[in-house]
């Protein structure tokens, strides 16, 4: 694979992020790409010895606290990272001493970042050091580090301190104050509370060491309570030491510190706590992980962002909402923009429907902030705020303030003009009912929300008597270049449909909960002449559209603007307002980000007006050139990916989309320092379910008409839509709307493919309590044939070791075709690892030579053929098919679907299990027992044809019949051992098993 970022230092995997140097210049967007967290914090990825400059930062939800200027902000906590080491005097640091090896990995799987040194200290010593460290997801209020020292070349002292910094700051200014802090036989405590908001936090901290003798120590410094030991180490051999820490605040619990003890006290050991957030990531990962086959760099780039996503995810708290940069940087201040209802929450709704109510269920515990708001502005009703914190209030800077002493302020006017806010804010509401029935949310929260904003847009329209419309003047659109418009098409039309919604709203709950309607109506005051007027502003808001072109105007007089060709200004790596200026930027057709073409994505959900193909290729045409789309805005890109592909301008699509998936791990924009991109992170999500998938959401249920990238061979995702979990499995040449299994029953069903596996591991077949005697005595009841690929169906051995010599030959290392043999039916992992032997190498070259293998296998896939089938293949397929058997693909291979295309024989297969399936391969029993359930079958009613031993045993250990093809001394475990598929009918099979039952039974 060795696919790497711009800076050459970095390598992507399926599942893991490697920095193979540390570059200091790349810093502070390290520490943003490095973030790990759990849904209530979030730690940037900084050192835990410290750097020079460095900006660590935990951030831990509904902790702000108000600061000049900016009226409040997300608090940076005190820093629960501080682990240093002294080898004989000498303290660990990056920027002291040599550094002999560097690599540091984040783990998307698991939420683990760890990071591997080899250092030569000053006096002359050679150390590894491994951290590792994780937040917990399976308790939020947990976190834990590991440190392993081995000293290469030296006996020696070292020691080691572990600290709870207690001076965090939000570059330069300090929310906190120290209240108290002390020592139990546990360990240390910090309690400190934020200066304004008047929230205190705890945290305790514990450490042991392993591997050596050792005592601690404790140090309780004003602010920075420490456990210290100092220990002999000997040359070769690793000491262990770590770090649990706890963590509560007065919003969790109105005792945070007793809390953070108790908990620490009855912590259990690193790897219990380790197996258990492993766990919780099994479950996260079962509803939201997406597969992208034959893009690795997009494969692994979709799971980078769906995990910044997770991480930022309000799991248990409905009182919060993630900010624009989630919980990863300084930027914005922690506040809640659209960002989240329009571009993050759609991820949420259909993969993690809880976390979706959470989100939204804050804009109801803010409604009362929206409420003052439009009374503070002269208005009725609701308007919630650009920017949002704690309690719904507008917090919106008025002004920002330059780096430059002798430039100006700037006036920030989307506090007071960018009002679309509440429109986007029931857009999400409406959609998150659609797909969820959460009836009860919506009479409680939802509808209340949507009605009182609806109040609030009637009284802030105005009505133009000379031409009879409704209009809304001196706004700023989601274009944001043009700071005081009127009648802005986007504004217009969504308030429009916002008033669409509202009144069939209030019709459902006058027939459904008709004490509730009651209530709002007096509550808000919703008369017949309220609804009425709402009625006469739908019939007749201003929408400048010309049926004739399907040209829509952005707003009144965009057309008379001068016009602009971007390309003049290329290259460049500014934004078109930082060369034009404001001004500049005002007088001319020049966007930040997609406005008009924003407009037609909302619709297209339900293609409602103006969205149809017409309309949006009009209007693509001419607004697409003029949007400042690479350094304008960081939400356009994924908005104008989904609609090139509506379009089928399938380049131009991936061009976007990849420029949202890489806008972090590249920093593109150089402000990811800032924190992540969040609304970009959840626009990418957007791009490969309803851009490139092509989900279109119906009554039934949601159906796919894909339309792939060109080297995208597979795209899997599942959906969750009223109840129901929709498995997707898309793939070119495979057709349109190809989708796999539908999950059974309501919300609570997770259709979750671990557990039926640990059921049918629970029943192996010939072993089952509930199988009766008669049962026993029968014929097997054979309705499914599942096939291994490699060796049975066609032979791409040659081809693995032709892949295989060749990195071999690379390497200098001795390989034959004797050493092959060993290889068949082996995990490409498992296989490299037989052939490097005893050498050794870092995870990331382990990662890299696989990839590269697996480079020159697709490669020399391209050669394959129809004619390349083992004889008898296609001609049992064949009769499978004709005798109303069901037949499934189960190979450990990640190309098993460019294999069957090639060999053209993927519609004869009614299901395909592949290296993308599940994690274990074979000889676990995880691969078949996933195509049995794709066939709908049990176990039992399963055979497996294999030409591998690690093949046979996993059939085997599914429950399964195994019929073995090959020398006995290699298949000889199966029920029936075949020399090939050549003439052999399945009557033949069905006989030779049926012998194979009567010996068994005895």
């Amino acid at each position: 694979m060795d696919t790497k970022s711009l800076a050459r230092s970095f390598i992507y995997t399926d599942w893991t992020l490697i920095e193979t140097q540390f570059e200091p210049d790349k810093l502070h967007s390290r520490e943003t790409i490095f973030t790990i967290g759990n849904g209530y914090l979030g730690t940037r990825g900084s050192f835990e010895e410290g750097y020079v400059r460095a900006l660590p930062a935990t951030f831990i939800y509904g902790v702000y606290n108000d600061v000049p200027v900016v009226y409040t902000e997300l608090v940076n906590c005190p820093d629960w990272l501080p682990l240093v080491v002294i080898v004989n005097g000498d303290r660990f640091h990056l920027d002291r001493g040599e550094i002999l090896r560097y690599e540091r990995q984040l783990d998307l799987r698991y939420g683990i970042l760890s990071r591997s040194i080899r250092w030569r200290s000053p006096s002359g010593h050679t150390i590894d050091i491994q951290f590792e460290r994780f937040a917990s997801l399976a308790d939020e209020h947990v976190l834990e580090q590991r440190c392993q020292l081995t000293p290469l070349d030296f006996d020696g002292l070292i020691e080691v301190q572990a600290s709870i910094n207690g001076y965090p700051e939000n570059q330069g200014f300090n929310h906190w104050e120290n209240i108290d802090q002390g020592k139990t036989e546990h360990g240390i405590w910090l309690h400190s509370r934020t200066r304004n908001s008047l929230i205190d936090l705890a945290m305790g901290a514990k450490m042991t060491i392993s591997g050596t003798e050792a005592s601690l120590q404790v140090n309780t410094a004003p602010g920075y309570p420490t456990l210290s030991s100092t220990f002999l180490a000997v040359a070769q051999q690793t000491i262990t030491v770590e770090k649990l820490v706890t963590v509560f605040t007065s919003r969790d619990i109105d005792t945070p510190v007793t809390a953070a003890l108790e908990k620490l006290a009855h912590l259990p050991d690193y790897t219990l706590l380790l197996n258990d957030h492993k766990q919780a990531w099994e479950r996260v990962w079962q509803q939201s992980d997406i597969v992208i086959e034959g893009d690795t760099t997009a494969a692994f780039a979709v799971r980078y962002n769906l995990f910044q996503l997770l991480i930022a995810a309000p799991w248990h708290d409905e009182r919060v909402s993630i900010p624009a940069k989630t919980l990863s940087g300084f930027g914005y201040r922690g506040h809640i923009f659209w960002d989240t209802e329009i571009f993050i929450l759609p991820f949420f709704i259909f993969t993690q429907p809880k976390v979706a109510r959470n989100l939204l269920s804050y804009r109801c515990h803010t409604l009362n902030g929206a409420r003052r708001k439009a009374s503070h502005s002269g208005y009725k009703g609701a308007m919630y705020p650009w920017e949002s914190a704690v309690t719904g209030d507008e917090v919106t800077p008025r002004w920002s303030l330059p780096n430059d002493f002798y430039a100006e302020d700037v006036r920030i006017w989307c506090r007071d003009r960018e009002i679309h806010i509440s429109a986007d804010i029931t857009y999400a509401i409406w959609y998150y009912w659609q797909a969820t029935s959460d009836d009860e949310w919506m009479r409680d929260c939802g509808a209340e929300i949507i009605l009182d904003t609806a109040i609030f847009w009637s009284s802030r329209v105005e009505y133009n008597s000379q031409s009879d419309r409704y209009e809304i003047r001196g706004v700023i659109g989601a274009d944001e270049y043009h700071e005081f418009v009127h009648n802005n098409t986007f504004t217009n039309r969504i308030v429009q449909w916002h008033l669409e919604k509202a009144l069939i709203v209030y019709d459902w709950l006058r027939q459904t909960f008709p004490e509730r309607v009651k209530d709002l109506e007096q509550k808000l005051q919703i008369t017949s002449e309220v609804r009425s007027r709402w009625q006469d502003i739908i019939a007749k808001m201003w929408i400048p559209y010309d049926p004739s072109t399907g040209l829509i105007e952005q707003f009144d007089g965009f057309f008379q603007l001068e016009d602009i060709n971007l390309k003049d200004y290329e290259p460049r790596q500014k934004s078109m307002q930082t060369i034009l200026g404001i001004e500049g930027a005002n007088r001319r057709q020049v966007l930040k980000q997609p406005d008009v073409l924003m407009l037609l994505y909302l619709m297209r959900a339900s293609a409602e007006f103006p969205y149809n193909q017409k309309t949006l290729q009009a209007n693509w045409d001419y607004y697409a050139p003029r949007t400042d789309i690479t350094y304008g805005s960081s939400l356009g890109p994924a908005i104008h990916a989904i609609l090139a592909a509506d379009l089928g301008k399938l380049d131009e699509a991936y061009k976007r989309f990849m420029q949202a998936a890489m806008v972090d791990l590249e920093d593109s924009r150089g402000n990811t320092k800032d924190g992540i991109h969040g609304a970009s992170a959840g626009g990418v999500w957007l791009v490969v379910v309803f851009g490139f998938g092509g989900i279109q959401l119906t009554e039934n249920g949601p159906v796919a008409n894909p339309h792939l990238p060109n080297n995208w061979t597979r795209l899997k995702f599942k959906l969750h839509w009223r109840g129901q979990w929709h498995e997707f499995d898309l793939h070119q040449g495979l057709g349109t709307g190809d989708k796999g299994t539908r999950g059974q029953g309501g919300q609570g069903d997770k259709g979750n493919l671990s557990q039926t596996l640990s059921a049918s591991l629970r029943f192996p077949f010939f072993a089952s309590s509930s199988q009766s005697e008669s049962e026993a005595n029968h014929n097997p009841d054979i309705r499914g044939v599942i096939f291994d690929l490699d060796g049975v169906l066609t032979d791409t051995a040659e081809y693995h070791y032709l892949a295989w010599q060749k990195l071999a030959d690379e390497e200098g290392i001795p390989f034959n075709r004797l050493a092959n043999e060993a290889l068949r039916g082996v995990s490409r992992r498992a296989s490299l690892m037989l052939i490097v032997k005893d050498r050794q190498y870092s995870e990331a070259q382990i990662q890299e030579m696989m990839e590269r293998k697996n480079r020159y296998y697709v490669e020399l896939l391209k050669n394959i053929t129809q004619d390349d089938l083992l004889p008898g293949a296609i001609a049992l397929l064949d009769e499978l098919r004709q005798a109303g058997i069901k037949t499934a693909i189960g190979s450990a291979s990640k190309n098993a679907r460019t294999v069957l295309q090639r060999l053209g024989i993927a519609d004869k297969v009614d299901a395909i299990a592949d290296g993308y399936s599940v994690q274990k391969p074979k000889p676990a029993p995880d691969l078949f027992l996933y195509a049995a359930n794709q066939l709908g079958l049990e176990p039992a009613q399963s055979v497996v044809i294999e030409d591998a031993a690690a093949g046979i045993e996993a059939a085997l250990a599914a429950g399964m019949w195994a019929v073995g093809l090959g020398p006995v001394e290699r298949v000889g475990a199966a029920h029936v051992v075949l020399p090939s598929l050549a003439g052999i009918k399945w009557a033949d099979i069905q006989a030779k098993l049926n012998d194979a039952a009567k010996q068994k039974n005895g």
